[in-house]
């Protein structure tokens, strides 16, 4: 069996289109495919601080959002594309500071800053003071950052498989939908048709039979969020939950991989009944990755390809305790 499990030139067009995205400052709130920072600016005594400048760098790509801070002393970025960010706040008569925030997928990263009166010349660097608890949003979920998608061996490079790694969640095997090839995700229990799918605010549902409309490469994707319904399992009126997928871009410096993985039914256990002999099986993926500037600061490239190649027999146990 042959299956390619992603084109590498739909996540260069996705990848372009979020560095072009990136590149204007946006208004809107968190979407289901970025994040923000909203936060307050206080003086030492507590006292708020209006007409703050806050300046947003995207560490990576350089990107730049500027605003201030309105008469409550609060801000509120628009949408960020995930990534780590440095925040720098200043204001007149004050040192200035710098802080470095990390936002997350379909999440809004809480920042508050306190400035120490001084030159507004001279900028602190500050630990970062975002929490560890959302307590901006309502919902239950997790989000799995490129660190630990890097570092995790998943067999078979399934990118759902990822959602195991939270509390609750199952794979459920798309052939049994008449997917060959394809998942879908069980929350808590229910039901895995009723899971939602997007990827880059994209969504890749399948309305008719459950599971997803593609698979993504694992070495493409940047963050992983999951989204668990709170609903009580009795209703009908909501999905059980919800995967969204951020995949990578390019940045200023030249970045990529090449990758194989080889697996082979010689490493693998003996049946439990006669002959008692690994069945032949032998499963090559492959493939790579590559990101860069086109335009330093204002325009870059990705690409990700990504191929499984697989042989296999599928062993059918007799009466008799023997395999045909």
């Amino acid at each position: 069996m042959v299956r390619a499990t992603a084109s590498p030139f739909w996540l260069l067009a996705a990848s372009l289109l979020l560095t072009i995205a990136n590149a204007v400052p946006l208004s809107a709130q968190t979407t289901v495919g970025t994040g923000s920072i909203v936060g307050t600016v206080r003086d030492p005594s507590g006292a708020v601080i209006s007409g703050a400048e806050i300046t947003i760098t995207n560490v990576a790509t350089g990107q730049v959002v500027k605003l201030a801070t309105n008469s409550s002393g609060s801000f509120n970025s628009g949408a960020l594309i995930p990534a780590d960010y440095k925040v720098l706040v200043s204001a007149k008569g004050f040192s200035s500071a710098a802080t470095p925030v990390t936002v997350l997928v379909g999440n809004t990263a809480f920042l508050s800053v306190e400035l120490k009166i001084g030159n507004d010349r001279e900028v602190l660097e500050v630990q970062s003071s975002t929490l560890q608890v959302n307590t901006e949003q309502p919902t239950v979920q997790g989000v799995l950052s490129e660190q630990q998608i890097e570092n995790l061996l998943i067999n078979g490079r399934n990118f759902l498989d990822l959602a195991q790694l939270e509390p609750g969640v199952q794979i459920q095997n798309g052939s049994d939908l008449g997917k060959d090839g394809f998942s879908s995700i069980s929350f808590g229990g229910r039901f895995g048709r009723t899971a939602r799918g997007e990827v880059d605010g994209v969504d890749i549902s399948d309305e008719i039979l459950g599971a997803t409309t593609m698979n993504i490469p694992a070495s493409g994707i940047q963050e992983f969020q999951l989204s668990q319904s709170s609903f009580d399992l009795s209703t009908e009126l909501t999905t059980s939950g919800a995967v969204n997928v951020t995949t990578r871009s390019g940045t200023n410096t030249i970045h990529g991989e090449a990758f194989e993985f080889f697996r082979d039914s010689s490493l693998a256990a003996a049946l439990p009944t006669p002959p008692r002999l690994p069945e032949p099986f032998q499963r090559s993926q492959f493939g790579g990755r590559m990101g860069g500037p086109i335009i330093k600061n204002r325009f870059f490239y990705f690409v990700d390809g990504e191929r499984t190649l697989q042989h296999e027999q599928a062993p059918v146990p007799s009466r008799n305790g023997a395999s045909k």
